[in-house]
């Protein structure tokens, strides 16, 4: 049978990747001319990364289902494994973090996304097996996920350890975790992220430059003041495409983490307005199909989904806007690179697998009621 796609959120999904793509020639062209002699060095990369992504989506998205849930454990530990890889010969340290594997061609893996997406394809297994989570299964299941974890913030990564967790316990809640379990975690986890963050003296500083980003004007303080200056630089129009300042080296990573300040000055409050709709939009449809699937797999996936992509757009539009204290965690879809780009286009691709299965149960059930109906007649 022919598994056509919903249009609607396919095409929200080309929209963004699209935008992505101009966002990042836009905001790269200049650094990338002053560094390789080649502005549009990014560019063509992220149209590759671009071509990719979607070839890998439109595949995920039409595979046979179960193709995709029974490798949930499979998944969670190759992309542990390939974590585990950033500190042998294959890793690329930069600025003190063991986050890439080298590639051919110069292209580089961070492990991180990949392990995203395990993440959440392996809580959505252990949901289903369990209609009740017993304590001690649920402790056995902490360890195996857990210590993978753990070697991302070891990385160090603290944004995207945070990031897992957060999902995680989200997901527990929802499906069912007993109030006395998520008590004792609170109250284990609000003095140990303190401790990750208050301890590690670049993690305190960036705290305490969000508190007063006016303090350190010139240090800690220059990229949050700088992304403020392009929004309220962009108004409500804009500067127009390719026209905004902030990117001219007054914006650090301006093709990276602080894309959204770039694309708030050259297309304003409007641009950012119909940006984060399409972001929106793709929250809204994971939460209605996780409501409308019966399978508790599916449920969990998407709700995982919801949450996995939904938290990360919030934590990279707060940083931008000074509502956040800054960390290196890319804008899925606008910001450059591949790996991120690739792992939002294998979740939405499972996303868009689940709702065309949901729309072909749908019209199967209506077809059968029309022939009864006949049939009655």
């Amino acid at each position: 049978m022919t598994r056509h796609l919903n249009s609607s959120l396919l095409l929200t999904l080309l929209a963004l990747i699209g935008i992505g793509v101009v966002q990042v020639y836009s905001s790269s062209f200049v650094f990338a001319i002053e560094t390789y002699n080649d502005g549009l060095f990014f560019f063509k990369r992220q149209f590759i990364f671009a071509l990719l992504a979607i070839t890998v989506m439109i595949v995920i998205a039409k595979i046979p289902f179960d193709s995709i849930r029974r490798y949930g454990w499979t998944l969670w530990f190759f992309s542990a494994f390939l974590v585990l890889l950033t500190w042998s010969p294959l890793g690329v340290k930069v600025g003190g973090a063991h986050r890439w594997i080298q590639l051919p061609l110069g292209f580089r893996l961070e492990p991180a996304e990949i392990m995203k997406i395990g993440f959440v394809v392996l809580m959505a297994t252990l949901i289903a097996r369990s209609e009740e989570f017993k304590l001690k299964r649920t402790l056995t299941w902490s360890l195996a996920i857990l210590i993978p974890m753990l070697l991302v913030l070891k990385q160090p990564d603290f944004g995207s350890f945070a990031l897992l967790t957060v999902v995680g316990f989200g997901l527990l809640f929802a499906f069912g975790l007993p109030w006395s379990v998520i008590v004792a975690m609170v109250v284990a986890a609000v003095p140990t992220f303190y401790y990750l963050v208050m301890n590690v003296p670049y993690r305190k500083a960036r705290v305490l430059a969000f508190l007063d980003p006016w303090s350190e004007v010139n240090h800690k303080g220059f990229q949050v003041i700088q992304s403020m200056l392009s929004f309220h630089s962009g108004g409500i129009w804009g500067t127009g495409l390719g026209q905004g300042q902030g990117k001219l080296f007054f914006l650090p990573e301006a093709h990276t983490d602080f894309t959204l300040a770039v694309l708030g000055e050259e297309m304003g409050f409007v641009g950012l307005l119909v940006t984060m709709s399409l972001f929106a939009f793709l929250v809204f449809r994971c939460f209605q199909l996780s409501l409308k699937t019966e399978d508790r797999f599916k449920k969990a996936l998407c709700l995982g989904v919801a949450l996995m992509f939904g938290i990360t757009v919030v934590i990279n539009a707060g940083m931008s806007m000074g509502l956040l204290p800054t960390k290196g965690m890319a804008l899925p879809f606008l910001s450059y690179g591949g790996s991120s780009l690739l792992s939002s286009c294998l979740m939405f691709g499972m996303i868009l697998n689940i709702e065309n299965e949901i729309t072909q149960d749908s019209s199967r059930r209506h077809s059968a009621k029309k022939v009864a109906r006949i049939l009655e007649s």
